[in-house]
């Protein structure tokens, strides 16, 4: 079963347990699909790259729009940015730890030959490729630069 229907089946979930909230979050995901999916040039069935795609720009809108709402002291369209995040999220593959990204940079380092900081776009190339989905882009760019600075 595709992330497509995984959704649907939750949004008939929510909406028998009345969880409004939650059947909210699970309806924008649903609509980016769509659009994504009649868009001029795209296939009839997303990948589940693009769906990952579609579901990471989601979770990162969310947490920017609870961030703003955060400094202009609405909390509670912040509450409800953070839940639709957090609800949304579920849906993303597991993410990898700091840990386990600084080890893999180092291999990717080691393969491309990086030598130091001013290799960082040979090294952002293939890590953001080999990253994708499982790690937050910001977070793969800060060890990199991390990475790099120790070489």
């Amino acid at each position: 079963m595709n992330l497509f229907e995984t959704i649907n089946n939750d949004i008939k979930s929510a909406m028998l347990a009345k969880e409004k909230e939650k059947l909210e979050a699970l309806r924008a995901v649903k609509a980016a699909f769509l659009l994504a999916k009649s868009e001029k040039g795209a296939a009839d069935e997303l990948s589940s790259e693009t769906e990952i795609k579609i579901i990471q720009k989601l979770v990162k809108q969310r947490k920017e729009s609870a961030e703003v709402y955060k400094t202009n002291n609405r909390m509670d369209l912040y509450e409800k940015e953070v839940f639709e995040a957090s609800v949304i999220e579920k849906y993303l593959p597991q993410q990898l730890s700091e840990d386990e990204i600084v080890a893999q940079l180092k291999t990717i380092v080691a393969q491309i030959g990086a030598k130091g900081p001013q290799d960082m776009g040979k090294v952002m190339g293939l890590a953001t490729k080999h990253f994708a989905g499982k790690a937050e882009g910001k977070v793969v760019a800060e060890k990199v630069k991390q990475v790099l600075a120790g070489l």
